[in-house]
């Protein structure tokens, strides 16, 4: 075993016994709970060792980084999600590779998914980012849309060919009430997933928690965590 992937097995061990130690503790069963290992920065070889030790779900927010390391890593079989802030022009990229575009936040957006979907056939997973710092006007630079939008969009994406609508994203905002009060943001997003889901049920994709927070989103029920540094370690940008 190389030193690199004695070093990602072993901080995979500690991520895998945090979820599973938060999910004895929330009373749920740990196959409720994705990893998403969020690899943005790192080379394709990490993705290919990552592979090796028996994660199946990836993450890029840079479509200039990803596209590249999706084309490098084809033949694994990995889903792949984008989670940045997408601009329209680099999703036709984004749809080439990406499985799941979770950053989802307007209806142009949408079109332009939907439009590329279709062009590539392609189907599509799509998740609405919730921006929770925008309920007190204190908008932070994550993207995302208000809480009161969820509706719309989601309407939208469930109508859009070529696209599929699986739930809900968001990141612990740094500004506004749940500033510093993650779990409290997680509750948060699952009230607004429950409402979703009464209109679309088999949208029941809860993707939240990151490495420093990932029990509280475990606790609230998330379905998914996203984690980079707690596995990849800190490593120099690509480039």
């Amino acid at each position: 075993m190389t030193d690199r992937k004695a070093e990602l097995a072993a901080n995979l061990a500690q991520v895998e016994e945090r979820i599973a130690s938060s999910c004895v503790a929330a009373g749920r069963k740990r196959e409720e709970v994705t990893l998403i290992v969020v690899t943005k920065t790192y080379p394709a070889s990490d993705v290919r060792i990552l592979h090796e030790l028996g994660v199946r779900h990836v993450a890029e927010n840079r479509d200039q980084d990803a596209a590249p390391k999706a084309t490098a890593c084809a033949d694994l079989s990995l889903t792949w999600h984008f989670v940045g802030q997408l601009q329209t022009n680099k999703v036709r990229s984004v749809t080439g590779y990406a499985d799941v575009v979770q950053s989802v936040d307007r209806a142009k957006l949408v079109t332009a998914l939907s439009a590329a979907a279709v062009r590539g056939e392609r189907g599509l997973g799509c998740l609405i980012q919730v921006a929770l710092d925008a309920e007190s006007g204190e908008r932070g630079e994550r993207g995302g849309v208000a809480p009161d939008g969820v509706e719309e969009l989601a309407a939208a994406i469930a109508a859009a060919p070529g696209l599929r609508l699986d739930g809900l994203m968001t990141v612990a905002p740094l500004a506004g009430e749940y500033a510093g009060r993650q779990r409290a943001a997680f509750d948060r997003l699952m009230e607004i997933s429950s409402r979703l889901r009464a209109g679309h049920p088999a949208a029941n994709m809860v993707s939240a928690g990151m490495s420093g927070d990932l029990e509280d989103a475990v606790a609230a029920g998330a379905t998914h965590v996203r984690v980079g540094t707690a596995v990849l370690g800190v490593r120099p940008r690509l480039g």
